[in-house]
């Protein structure tokens, strides 16, 4: 028995037609795996429960760390380990070779793992996305929101898998658009309720609102060596600079409106 029998898949989807074939095709090796769906209104949990090693359940989404939650508890889940998995996560033949061959100590309670982001099935040099934990033991993780993400919590030792997740997203860009509109929603309520203070440099630089929405996109093309990716590189690092211009835009209504309720009084 590899390690891999030991895992169970956890997967959140919510229309997600235009991935999660490919993200299940993946994951043909691993015996148990679990979709979380949210109420999609498209195929993708007819497309899921074509999968013999596939089982679908359904909750109506408030929020990422919820639904994960509730996954961990209520979906009938009994591995000792879960691979948590969003519906562009796909798990490369050699990523799913290293998880079978681990030999976990009784002490290490999750794994890291850092990704390469893809732009039309291509992989990039590199990208802002930092490493999540994805791999971890059942009764050890407990997920909280963290603004528009969430942070899984584990009780033990953590390390990091050498082989990396691709990140593959080939839904419409208006969807991206509409996602991001929701997460710099999110990202604008927790960084005016966290005290400057408490706030890491990269947050701080977006509290100041003017600086990352040139900042990001030339990081993405000169240190991220998205120049190196042509096109794809140039989109990426547009595709940044939106997001944080739209945090900005929230960021900078807010303190407006504020002000006008200040002077109203």
């Amino acid at each position: 028995m590899d390690f891999l029998d030991r895992v169970e898949v956890l997967v959140l989807t919510w229309n997600e037609e235009a991935n999660i074939a490919r993200t299940l095709d993946a994951l043909k090796a691993f015996p148990r795996v679990v979709v979380l769906d949210s109420g999609s209104t498209d195929s993708t949990t007819q497309i899921a429960s074509s999968y013999p090693n596939v089982r679908v359940c359904t909750r109506a989404f408030d929020n990422h760390a919820a639904q994960w939650n509730h996954g961990l508890s209520a979906c009938g889940i009994q591995g000792d380990w879960v691979l948590a998995l969003d519906a562009d996560y796909v798990v490369t033949r050699s990523l799913a070779a290293e998880i079978a061959a681990l030999t976990p100590a009784d002490d290490v309670a999750g794994y890291w793992c850092r990704f390469r982001y893809c732009i039309e099935g291509q992989p990039l040099s590199g990208s802002l996305y930092p490493p999540v934990m994805v791999l971890y033991r059942r009764h050890a993780a407990s997920y909280a929101q963290d603004g528009h993400t969430q942070r899984v919590m584990v009780d033990g030792a953590a390390h990091h898998l050498a082989e990396p997740l691709l990140h593959d997203d080939r839904k419409p860009f208006s969807a991206w658009l509409a996602s991001q509109d929701r997460y710099a929603r999110l990202e604008c309520e927790l960084l005016v309720s966290t005290p400057w203070a408490r706030l890491g440099w990269r947050d701080r630089l977006r509290r100041m609102v003017w600086i990352t929405p040139w900042l990001v996109p030339l990081y993405c093309l000169t240190l991220g060596r998205g120049l190196l990716d042509g096109r794809r590189g140039l989109f990426y690092a547009l595709q940044r600079g939106i997001a944080e211009a739209l945090l900005s835009a929230m960021l900078l209504r807010h303190g407006l409106t504020r002000q006008r309720r200040n002077g109203a009084e």
